[in-house]
């Protein structure tokens, strides 16, 4: 892995649904829009002064969303929604945002 760098992009773990779970309503808030689906599906992270996650998620009707969000070194699960793409296919790799 490279500093600073993307890892390869991984399956969705159960940690990751929480974590996409908890900045939905963050999300829901910036789109104006509530998402029935909410479905992690891959996910890359990137250590910086903490760790950025960057998580594909199926919203249903064959549309996803890449979420940014970053997890600071308190220790304490506090995740802050700093960036999303919507307009996403299955194919879309995801990529630094």
């Amino acid at each position: 892995m490279i500093p600073g760098g993307l890892t390869e992009a991984k399956p969705a773990t159960a940690e990751v649904q929480e974590i996409a779970d908890q900045v939905k309503a963050q999300l829901e808030e910036k789109t104006n829009e509530k998402y029935e689906n909410f479905k992690a599906v891959e996910y890359k992270t990137q250590v910086v002064a903490g760790t950025n996650y960057f998580i594909k998620v199926d919203v249903g009707n064959d549309s996803f969303i890449h979420l940014k969000v970053f997890k600071d070194l308190s220790g304490e699960d506090h995740f802050e929604l700093t960036g999303y793409q919507t307009n996403k296919t299955k194919d879309d790799e995801l990529t630094y945002f």
